[in-house]
């Protein structure tokens, strides 16, 4: 199955899964929150690849309420979700079906989000994106990444997978959907370690890059770029 037919058939229950799936999630949001530099005021351009159903954008225009948005993915039914939650905003929210992968031209942004997503590239696909998200951020510009982290030996991998495991169980997640998230991520997950993450970032040519939050097999990574 395609990984977008895969992610569109997820809908019904996407927003209410990812809740229970994350590892600390009302946290890792919080703290991602408040990486944002811009006051509530400035019209920034934020870029959003890999968008689904726009949970990640939502908070940004909490954050940010006159930013204008392009959320990216190559779900259409998770855009379309995505449409539906900012169908009050139309002329602030845009909306592209495309491997983002692709991605690239003149365009420029102020903040680069993504959320559980960049680890279904393999390693130098991952290297690649962040070169180009270097290249389509604005001097001063800020990428924010969610995403899964890979243990750095086969037994903390494990121990990472068997902690997820007893948490989404313990938060009432239904059995069929922990199922399908499990084959999820044997079908598509290519997680990478926090070392050759935060690596590549540098070598892409971001100046202040960190993992400000880890949770087991979840992180979240900051990349800057610099203003001059």
């Amino acid at each position: 199955m395609a990984i977008d037919q895969a992610f569109n058939d997820t809908i019904v229950y996407y927003d209410d899964w990812i809740r229970k799936a994350v590892p600390g999630y009302d946290d890792l949001f919080a703290i991602a929150r408040e990486l944002i530099p811009f006051t509530t005021d400035a019209a920034i351009d934020v870029l959003d690849l890999g968008a689904g159903t726009g949970l990640f954008s939502s908070l940004v225009r909490e954050t940010c309420p006159h930013a204008r948005f392009m959320l990216v993915d190559v779900a259409e039914k998770m855009l379309n979700m995505a449409r539906e939650r900012f169908r009050d905003w139309p002329d602030r929210f845009r909306y592209m079906v495309d491997d983002y992968r692709h991605f690239g031209g003149t365009e420029r942004f102020d903040l680069v989000i993504s959320s559980l997503s960049i680890h279904h590239l393999a390693d130098n696909e991952k290297q690649a994106l962040f070169g180009r998200i270097y290249e389509v951020l604005r001097p001063g510009g800020r990428f924010i990444n969610v995403d899964q982290i890979k243990g750095p030996t086969p037994e903390l991998q494990q121990l990472y997978g068997d902690i997820w495991l007893e948490r989404v169980r313990k938060s009432g997640a239904a059995e069929e959907q922990i199922q399908g998230g499990m084959e999820r991520r044997i079908a598509y997950d290519r997680e990478a370690t926090l070392m050759d993450q935060l690596s590549w970032l540098e070598e892409a040519g971001f100046t202040d890059v960190d993992c400000i939050y880890k949770n087991y097999l979840m992180g979240l990574f900051l990349a800057v770029k610099s203003a001059v």
